[in-house]
């Protein structure tokens, strides 16, 4: 080994590797001041038809003797609107995944980002991950994190259906959203 060698070998094994980690300052990433915002819309999760919005990805053999639905579970990319009408004006989707988790109840775990397309949070997303009680009057899920104008968001989100259909598995629901963010 040439001398130029071993000098370039000691230089890369003394080289400074920035540090595994640090503390910082929230204010050095434009963390000054946390807001409070509120979100309303309509999530229309349509199974049924041409064009559903949200399919079954897998389902357990015992699904179908099961009172709950235990075992499905279901992709989702769902429009969000201002009304509940199919045609109201669309400010969003819900992608994510869902599935019936509870064996004596319908109750689901959600996965769901939400991505605001409209308005001033355009872009922006938040993530919902939590149990969904369906037949519930009103569920609270809990909002763990965002993207965008909803970096670090953490919440909540209300949920309230406002249509289901048994037969097709069509559903309206009322989403009030809690967000706390920068």
């Amino acid at each position: 080994m040439s001398i130029f060698s071993l000098l370039l070998f000691f230089s890369f094994s003394t080289a400074k590797h920035p540090p595994f980690y640090r503390s910082i300052s929230p204010s050095s990433l434009g963390l000054h001041k946390e807001k409070l915002t509120h979100l309303h819309f309509y999530f229309h999760d349509t199974m049924s038809g041409p064009k559903p919005t949200s399919v079954p990805v897998a389902r357990a053999q015992s699904t179908n003797t099961s009172s709950s639905l235990f075992g499905e579970v279901i992709m989702a990319d769902d429009p969000l609107t201002v009304g509940p009408e199919p045609g109201s004006k669309q400010v969003g989707k819900a992608q994510g995944i869902y599935g019936f988790a509870d064996q004596h109840e319908f109750g689901l775990v959600m996965i769901i980002n939400f991505s605001i397309t409209d308005g001033k949070y355009n872009g922006s997303t938040f993530s919902l991950l939590g149990r969904n009680m369906i037949l519930a009057a009103e569920r609270e899920m809990p909002i763990v994190g965002g993207s965008g104008a909803f970096r670090f968001a953490r919440g909540y989100a209300l949920a309230n259906t406002y249509t289901a259909n048994e037969k097709t598995g069509d559903a309206v629901v009322e989403y009030n959203v809690y967000l706390f963010h920068y």
